[in-house]
């Protein structure tokens, strides 16, 4: 029985039992301090999961994993162990999954990428071993529920931890339970519910020192029970050595326990203590390395029969288990450093396994060495070639400091901050770029260590940084990768607005005698010259579209090229594209990015509830691999459909933690909301900082500076509007996409000299929206502010047509404050009643309102045709949470099947409008 512990295993039962009758999943972290009954929970879950009458959901299949400290540094160590009594099913996974677990759990070997991160080459994906797990455990509960114990999460290699915290996050409806026990530190479970375990009270340490039926006398019990501090283990032991008063001395609870472990240890044959010493060092207890260790000190197995009548081992026949990690603890530190470096050389050579062997030479290894240092060196290169770039880290940096020779040590520690920011963890790489930077002169490895450090700066939210250092060492790369890192650090610096560096990046690389279509035109438009800098990135866009996605990033950087061009077809179409075959390849590292660029497109087409559900993906994703930092980012996205929502209090929260580089396009928001709201000169006062800014020149300026016009005209001021007109119509002028055109044909209108000059160029404007379809709102836009002018000179009858166009586009828009000027300006043309329909009237029958982000996406895939298992490969989720949207949409929808959900109208409002 588990004495005071009601409030844990009610948790814990409910949990089982949701998974067992309703199918649900759920995942939670014990967290405590050595002893204090994590693992005795985890056992309790294990009968409770296995004991169960067919009434109650039956029977559940328990998997089990424990974190050993020896094997932190083996990738995927702990997969393995958690995999194997399943790993038969592996082959019948999606490919791409299928291909990454087996080579996380070493059935095959990838290639290394030797590519640094965030700058061109394959993309290493450390997460598709996530999604693996995550199909595996899945499919394995069609069979019923399934239990996941993970003990001792705090020791557990990282890459195993993050395939599991990744898996546990998106679980939902699969009746699978993951739980998870660890000490305080070490070990980090965003995003999964805590139970914190507390100490024992008195009265519950008193029952269970009585279930153990020591005889205690009254006085030692009660100095037990105070010593013990309600830490169970403690108290076990405590009442255990009640013959050895002197442990109960005043030191911390940790040491007292490994003092009394360490008193029974001392109490052992001396073969006794030398065989549990070896268990100690070697640390995973498989036994043929341990025997084969054993057999050079004359020691075998036998010699372990003292120690397990005292409880402190348990040897089966293929392995050997401490009790408790901390008599493990006690075991090694109690013995003298001598004993232990004889120990570890003794296992390093009767290991088989190179990363084992590795391990136990490098514990030994005082000085440099450069032949450990190179073992260790190929041990990180096979983590690092199964993905497991957090072991890999730690392995390059052990070669760093065994290397004898400094510049060996500047690229192992740079390699190593490569891995270490492959693992999600950029402070410690550019920790570690820094201090490889000071080591080498080599021109070429200090420009690979910018390379890590500007990935660093970008994912930290500072493009401009970012772009000064790849431009800053461009020139000491190779020529392929110096033309890549001007490419790069130009398109950084554009989405800072930095121009300064972008016009280096140019005068370098013509310096070089090389060119790039984007570099030259981004500096052109930087400059203002949209004449030159417009084809030229045009060029970019189409040289971008013809390169294959497995080898380069300039697919992606096509998207960004797209989106500054204004050209949202390309930008939709290439963002579509990029982002299947991420999702294809369980490519999750960018696809964040790639999202968050695909959802800007579909802000542009008017699919607001697309981008809406595009932009939750991305911070969900962002999130579950580690980018918090992107979710300001992408809020700015947000923030432009709240913006022409009217929803003031939403944009506020959207952009209140944006990056400070995300500056331009949250005023650009900001005003655009000050200007549906009749907040003229606040409007202008917004966009005229934007215009004198850095921002001046972007695609999402372009389309401002008709903001920027409207607002200067509406507040009496039209002065103000020139230079945003001259800007806007030069863009338009030079080749800018028709939506562009449109707007400045609109501002020329509101600008006009003659009533006949604003009559042609409303006209002409309104053509161009027609013919191109796109950019919907700013279609219903032109239409107000023509129907506006047309009432203002009195052609009532001829203003109705383009004012009842506007409202419709608004109102499917969900744009309020627009539809409703639209609606008083029918009203002012004389139209009354069921003519201007309120605001309510025209939007209450959109069924697509009705459903969350997720199974907006879940119900347009299967209206599409695609199963559950392929929905679920494409959104990283499983087949039954697929299901479970699905059920839950139905009803929302009134259809009760996929045939019926097929003949739904789930058009987005930029291909209904």
């Amino acid at each position: 029985m588990l004495h005071g512990r009601d409030i844990e295993l009610a948790r814990l039962s409910q949990l089982i039992t949701e998974a067992r009758v309703d199918g649900r999943s759920g995942a939670v972290v014990l967290r405590g301090e050595a002893g204090i009954g994590k693992s005795a929970l985890l056992e309790w879950a294990a009968e409770e999961a296995t004991h169960a009458a067919p009434e109650a959901g039956g029977d559940m299949r328990v998997l089990r994993v424990t974190g050993f400290e020896a094997e932190r540094d083996i990738a995927f160590a702990g997969l393995l162990q958690l995999l194997w009594p399943i790993r038969d099913r592996i082959d019948g996974l999606p490919h791409a999954q299928a291909a990454a677990l087996r080579g996380a759990l070493g059935a095959n070997d990838r290639p290394a990428d030797d590519v640094p991160a965030g700058v061109g080459g394959v993309e290493q994906n450390r997460f598709a071993c996530g999604l693996a797990v995550l199909t595996l455990l899945a499919e394995l509960a069609e069979d019923g529920p399934v239990l996941c114990l993970v003990d001792d999460a705090q020791w557990l290699d990282a890459a195993t931890a993050e395939a599991l915290l990744f898996a546990a996050r998106r679980l939902a409806a699969e009746g699978v339970v993951m739980l998870f026990a660890a000490r305080e530190d070490g070990f980090a479970g965003p995003g999964l519910p805590e139970t914190p375990l507390s100490r024992l009270t008195d009265a519950d340490a008193e029952r269970l020192l009585a279930e153990q039926r020591d005889g205690l006398p009254p006085d030692l019990r009660t100095r037990v029970v105070r010593e013990s501090e309600g830490n169970p283990l403690a108290l076990l032991e405590f009442g255990s050595a009640r013959r050895t008063p002197a442990i109960l001395t005043p030191l911390p609870l940790a040491e007292r326990v490994a003092a009394a472990f360490r008193a029974r240890i001392a109490g052992l044959p001396e073969k006794s203590r030398l065989m549990l010493l070896l268990a100690a060092a070697e640390g995973r207890g498989h036994m043929p390395t341990l025997l084969a260790a054993a057999a050079t000190f004359g020691v075998g197995l036998t010699d372990l029969e003292e120690a397990e009548r005292a409880r402190l081992v348990e040897v089966t026949g293929a392995s050997i288990r401490f009790r408790h990690p901390l008599i493990r603890s006690a075991t090694y530190h109690g013995a003298v450093a001598a004993q232990r470096m004889t120990v570890h050389r003794a296992l390093a050579d009767a290991s088989e396994d190179p990363d084992c062997r590795v391990r136990h030479l490098a514990t030994v290894t005082l000085s440099p060495d450069e032949g450990v240092a190179a073992e260790l060196q190929d041990a990180a290169e096979r983590a690092q070639r199964r993905a497991g770039f957090g072991p890999a880290a730690t392995l390059y940096r052990q070669a760093a400091d065994l290397s004898p020779d400094r510049a060996i040590r500047a690229r192992r520690l740079g390699a190593a901050a490569d891995a270490v920011f492959r693992a999600g963890r950029p402070a410690a790489a550019d920790e570690l770029a820094t201090q490889a930077e000071k080591l080498t002169d080599a021109p070429d490895e200090r420009a690979r260590l910018a390379r890590i450090r500007a990935a660093v700066e970008s994912e930290r939210g500072d493009p401009a940084a970012a772009a000064r250092l790849l431009v800053e060492y461009a020139a000491h790369a190779t020529p392929a990768d110096a033309v890549a890192m001007l490419r790069t650090g130009a398109t950084y610096a554009w989405t800072a607005g930095d121009a300064a560096t972008i016009g280096r990046a140019a005068g370098l690389l013509g310096a070089s005698g090389r060119d790039d279509a984007a570099v030259r035109g981004l500096d052109r438009l930087a400059d203002g010259d949209y004449a030159a800098g417009l084809p030229l990135l045009a060029q970019a866009v189409r040289d971008g579209r013809a390169t294959a996605p497995a080898t380069t990033d300039d697919r992606v950087h096509a998207v960004q090229w797209s989106l500054v061009l204004g050209d949202d077809t390309a930008a939709l179409d290439l963002a579509t594209a990029e982002v299947a075959h991420r999702r294809r390849e369980g490519l999750l590292g960018g696809l964040p990015n790639v999202l968050e660029a695909l959802a800007q497109a579909q802000v542009a087409a008017g699919a607001h509830r697309d981008a809406e559900a595009t932009a939750q993906e991305a911070i969900t994703i962002a999130r579950d691999i580690g980018m918090e930092g992107r979710e300001s980012r992408i809020g700015t996205v947000r923030a432009r459909i709240a913006a022409i929502e009217g929803d003031e209090e939403r944009l506020w929260t959207l952009i209140g933690d944006a990056a400070p580089s995300a500056g331009g396009p949250a005023d650009i928001a900001l005003a655009l909301l000050d200007l549906g709201l009749g907040r003229y000169e606040a409007a202008l006062h917004r966009l005229d900082e934007v215009a004198q800014g850095p921002w001046r020149h972007s695609a999402v300026a372009m389309a401002a500076a008709a903001d920027q016009v409207e607002a200067a005209v509406r507040a009496g001021r039209p002065e103000r509007a020139r230079e945003a007109f001259r800007r806007l119509d030069a863009w338009a002028d030079a080749g800018g996409p028709p939506w562009a055109r449109a707007v400045a044909l609109r501002s020329r209108a509101l600008l006009h000299d003659t009533d006949a000059d604003a009559e042609s160029a409303f006209a002409s404007a309104v053509r161009l929206h027609e013919e191109d379809g796109g950019r919907p709102f700013e279609r219903a836009r032109t239409e107000l502010l023509h129907g506006e002018w047309l009432r203002r000179v009195r052609r009532r009858s001829d203003a109705r047509g383009p004012l009842r166009s506007a409202a419709q586009l608004f109102d499917r828009l969900k744009a309020a404050p627009w539809a409703e000027r639209a609606r008083s300006e029918l009203r002012a043309t004389g139209e009354t009643g069921s003519a201007v329909p309120s605001h309510q009237q025209a939007t209450a029958a959109d069924p697509l309102d009705r459903l969350t982000p997720q199974e907006l996406q879940v119900v347009r895939l299967a209206a599409e045709g695609n199963s559950s298992r392929e929905i679920a490969a494409q959104l990283f989720l499983s087949p039954r949470t697929v299901e479970y949207h699905l059920y839950k949409a139905y009803p929302k929808l009134g259809v009760s099947s996929r045939r019926q959900l097929a003949r739904l109208d789930l058009e987005t409002t930029a291909a209904r409008v």
